[in-house]
């Protein structure tokens, strides 16, 4: 819990710089690609997740 402590002080200006420095690494065109790469890595994880959980109340139900 103490990690995510950290993220409170975060500002405008913080997010404005870290915002120019991942422009400048990697440009305008290949932003959006990472961001629908690491939406689709969040969209199978979740889907992954609730396979899981009908996994487990699925064998619930068996026994």
């Amino acid at each position: 819990m103490d990690i995510l402590l950290f993220l409170g002080g975060i500002g405008w200006g913080e997010i404005l710089v870290i915002a120019l420095v991942v422009l400048l690494f990697f440009g305008g065109k290949k932003i959006p690609e990472m961001m629908r790469g690491i939406g689709k890595g969040i969209k199978s994880f979740k889907d992954g997740m609730n396979g899981a959980d009908d996994n487990e109340e699925s064998g619930k139900n068996k026994s």
